[in-house]
């Protein structure tokens, strides 16, 4: 099981996907960045690894099958995939807008991405698992009350 919150970004321009796991790489401390330009191998690779949650990063449309038919394919292994995404495309339409509220997609960026709007957008997924992770080790009722235990 990863050890960080990773990132998975997957866009089959592999130029675009590079650009990202850079700018991502600038700022991102919490877990491995993972850029896909080939999506059956990214789906390959979500689906072998252990049931836990990530950030993906996904563009739109991904050569024949868009990004949302992606993160339904991995949300067996990534039960928050769709919650934890931003949804890349050159054209935020409104049919993409409301895909992305029809798939429970809070983050939506338009290319060319600014660097900060997607630092924005990573860190407010981050944010909810690194509150959710203080919290635990903080209230000791809560850590109970969460895993269970009596």
């Amino acid at each position: 099981m990863p050890e960080g919150l990773d990132v998975i970004i997957i866009d089959d321009d592999a130029t675009v996907c590079d650009l990202i796991a850079t700018i991502v790489k600038r700022f991102y401390t919490w877990g491995e960045v993972l850029a896909f330009s080939d999506t059956e191998k990214a789906m390959k690779y979500c689906k072998q690894r252990d049931i836990g949650v990530a950030i993906f990063i996904v563009d739109v449309f991904l050569g024949g099958v868009s990004g949302f038919y992606f993160l339904d394919a991995v949300e067996e292994r990534f039960p928050t995939a769709h919650s934890d995404a931003i949804i890349v495309t050159g054209n935020a339409s409104d049919d993409i807008v409301n895909m992305c509220i029809a798939s429970d997609v809070n983050h939506l960026l338009e290319k060319p991405i600014k660097p900060y709007a997607l630092q924005l957008a990573v860190r407010a997924i981050a944010e909810k698992y690194l509150k959710f992770a203080k919290r635990l080790f903080q209230d000791p009722d809560f850590a109970k009350s969460v895993s269970g235990i009596e």
